[in-house]
């Protein structure tokens, strides 16, 4: 994969360093995202979803279902 101008591929930007807000039940993280967060990039846009929100919906994200679909 590669980077886009100006971006690194260690720590990304100060904006995504920030505090990040589940995208499916919009609770905020304490920090920087958790390891147990998960990524997805869908249409083109990063979401992050909390552990709770990705446990219950593993499946459909194992089987690359936007979050739209679960």
């Amino acid at each position: 994969m590669t980077s886009l101008p100006g971006a690194s591929d260690q720590g990304g930007s100060i904006a995504e360093r920030a505090i990040l807000v589940c995208a499916r039940c919009g609770v905020p993280s304490d920090g920087p995202q958790p390891a147990t967060w998960t990524c997805s990039v869908e249409n083109g846009d990063r979401q992050y979803f909390c552990d709770a929100c990705s446990r219950e919906n593993l499946r459909a994200i194992e089987g690359r279902l936007d979050s739209a679909w679960w």
